[in-house]
């Protein structure tokens, strides 16, 4: 099995409805691929209140071969219209790992 793991800190002043956005929108679109049986989003906790705040999106797919088809096929399209969306209010670090437990 495979976790994809997004990493993305948020500009404090878009954080409410990035939030909205990001549950109620840009999740169900990844799900909605048929690519990865489950999701967690997650709050990064112990940072400085007055700097940005951090989230963590964890997908879970079946097979590497079910993520690599996500990321060939639709991670480039997503990626785009988030960045068209909200522009240099965030940053985004995006990594696989294969559970072993």
């Amino acid at each position: 099995m495979i976790a994809y793991n997004i990493t993305i800190k948020i500009d404090k002043e878009i954080q409410t409805e990035w939030l909205k956005w990001v549950k109620n929108e840009h999740i169900p679109e990844v799900m909605t691929t048929g690519f990865f049986y489950e999701c967690k989003f997650y709050r990064l906790l112990g940072a400085d209140e007055n700097e940005d705040v951090t989230y963590v999106i964890q997908y879970f797919a079946s097979s590497f071969e079910n993520y690599k088809d996500y990321t060939e096929n639709f991670s480039s399209s997503l990626e785009k219209k988030i960045h068209e969306k909200w522009h240099d209010k965030f940053i985004a670090f995006h990594t696989a790992m294969e559970i072993v437990n």
